[in-house]
């Protein structure tokens, strides 16, 4: 079931999969949240869950389920989570249409 507030790549569900199967304490999905912090004032976070919080959105899509934290909900509407890995680095990106900037190291925005 795909939801409005937030879509997976396969590269995203793939991972969040992988890091679930080879957890040694169980999870049920991941929680996403927002934290204030970094460069230009906003940075993403994301924790092993083991229950939906009483407030969460729930994303389930692509055989994973993510929690999405009610006081981050309004800033990731829309947003695409995706895994990429490439010559320097590997790492979940957000790519959310209500940023309206990023820092230069890219690990906080604002809206």
């Amino acid at each position: 079931m795909a939801s409005t507030v937030m879509t997976l790549t396969d590269a995203a569900a793939e991972r969040v999969r992988h890091l679930l199967a080879t957890r040694s304490e169980p999870a049920d999905g991941l929680r996403i949240g927002i934290r204030t912090g970094g460069c230009s004032g906003m940075a993403y976070e994301m924790a092993f869950a083991a229950e939906k919080a009483p407030l969460d959105e729930v994303v389930e899509e692509k055989g994973v389920r993510i929690y999405v934290d009610s006081k981050a909900l309004m800033f990731l509407i829309g947003t695409e989570m995706d895994y990429v890995i490439d010559k320097l680095q590997s790492g979940f990106v957000f790519n959310n249409p209500n940023e309206k900037g990023r820092c230069g190291c890219g690990e906080s925005f604002h809206v």
